[in-house]
């Protein structure tokens, strides 16, 4: 793990609560809205890469899901999600990791993604996240991505980021991804401002 990653992120969710920072959403309605759009099953195994405090969890746990995985750097993150699902927090499997030197130990159904590739601005690694995305989605599975849009932020959390439209995110993941669908979405932060997110759905190929 990358000590100083984990250092920043860390950090984070000690200086803020979970409501407090710019990615936070009350109700993730655009994830919800693509496993809905590919009739995602509560059968199916989801992973959520980055997932850390957010309200997906709680919403499939909601609709049934009992096979559900949260990895997310930060730790803080991770226990702020446990606190609030209370014994609901057992049902769903936890992993303090950074994407880019975990090893899936399993596959899933559905790799789910909003805003951590845009992270990655470094090709080592996009490759090592690449690397464990191939270990860890079954061959036909569902990726979902959420990166800034080429027009949104250049930054977040004080860190550079990479912005992706479809094309690119698709020439960033390679031959072994079918892009299936994509949207753009206007995420407003807890303070109001507004950050163009691109939305990308692609299946897993042989």
């Amino acid at each position: 793990m990358s000590i100083e990653r984990e250092a920043h992120w860390r950090n984070v969710y000690a200086d803020k609560q979970p409501e407090d920072v710019s990615w936070f959403q009350a109700r993730p309605e655009q994830s919800l809205l693509a496993l809905d759009r590919f009739e995602a099953e509560p059968s199916q195994s989801l992973i959520d890469v980055g997932g850390g405090a957010s309200t997906l969890i709680d919403a499939l746990l909601a609709r049934g899901w009992h096979d559900l995985t949260v990895l997310d750097i930060a730790a803080p993150a991770l226990a702020a999600a446990q606190a609030r699902l209370g014994e609901g927090s057992a049902r769903v499997t936890w992993v303090a990791a950074d994407i880019t030197t975990w090893q899936p130990p399993r596959q899933y159904d559905i790799w789910h993604d909003r805003a951590v590739f845009h992270f990655l601005t470094e090709p080592a690694q996009r490759t090592a996240y690449l690397r464990a995305l191939l270990a860890g989605l079954v061959e036909g599975g569902l990726a979902i991505f959420a990166t800034f849009a080429l027009d949104g932020p250049e930054k977040c959390s004080g860190l550079v980021v990479e912005r992706y439209d479809a094309a690119k995110l698709v020439a960033t993941l390679g031959p072994h991804f079918r892009l299936e669908a994509s949207w753009g979405d206007e995420h407003l932060t807890p303070w109001g401002s507004p950050q163009a997110f691109n939305w990308c759905v692609l299946r897993r190929l042989a």
